[in-house]
């Protein structure tokens, strides 16, 4: 939400700008984490991708990766526990039937579903969870990434003829606009490659670029 928020707003002061020649401000923070410290007096802390208020919300590690499990509520849990862990008992647990008990216990938790999932790989477990109705997603290196059906689909790659590297191949433009991709025009340059070019477009005259060369200010 930070981000979307940030963007928004970025997008508002553009827009502003170009009919009244005022601006936006606006100021970007974590809503949740906000609104713990303004209604309970919670100072924020690290809890590194786990959530502060809702357990089990985190990165779990498999026997050959990582999975993002995001059991928001009791209906969820017991999802998780009774299909996917097949471990029923844990949501009629005192400890872990709500979510205030699990926050309260977090550590027993996690280590339980930890255990479990470290049992067995990775595509195991996602073909527990998919159509379940419990938020997962697997946690992807760059080599998984890039071999993801839907990045393949979107053509997210593009291969470009560098005059010094050969053939080279780069991420794809992220968007499309109406139906079409942005084109590479050009391979990545090398270093200082349109120095002179940008410094011409800037207006310094060929003496004054020689100038800042012999200086090695360029």
């Amino acid at each position: 939400m930070t981000g979307l928020y940030a963007h928004g707003a970025i997008m508002a002061g553009l827009r502003s700008v170009s009919q009244t020649g005022d601006g936006a401000a606006q100021l970007a923070g974590l809503a949740n984490i906000a609104s713990n410290y303004l209604i309970a007096g919670n100072e924020g802390s690290r809890h590194g991708t786990s959530h502060p208020s809702i357990v089990p919300y985190q990165v779990f590690p498999c026997r050959d990766g990582f999975l993002m499990i995001g059991a928001g509520n009791d209906k969820q849990f017991k999802l998780l526990a009774a299909i996917i862990l097949q471990k029923p008992e844990l949501a009629d647990d005192p400890r872990f039937s709500t979510n205030a008990a699990r926050v309260t216990n977090r550590e027993e938790l996690i280590h339980i579903i930890s255990t479990a999932l470290k049992q067995h790989d990775r595509s195991h477990w996602i073909d527990r969870f998919t159509g379940i109705g419990v938020p997962f997603g697997p946690i992807n290196n760059i080599k998984q990434t890039f071999a993801h059906p839907q990045a393949v689909a979107r053509c997210s790659t593009v291969e470009v003829d560098h005059p010094r590297a050969g053939k080279v191949r780069m991420v794809a433009p992220p968007v499309t606009y109406n139906g079409k991709r942005m084109p590479v025009r050009r391979p990545p340059p090398w270093l200082s490659q349109h120095t002179t070019e940008v410094l011409q477009e800037l207006g310094y005259s060929e003496s004054d670029i020689a100038s800042l060369r012999s200086k090695r200010i360029v």
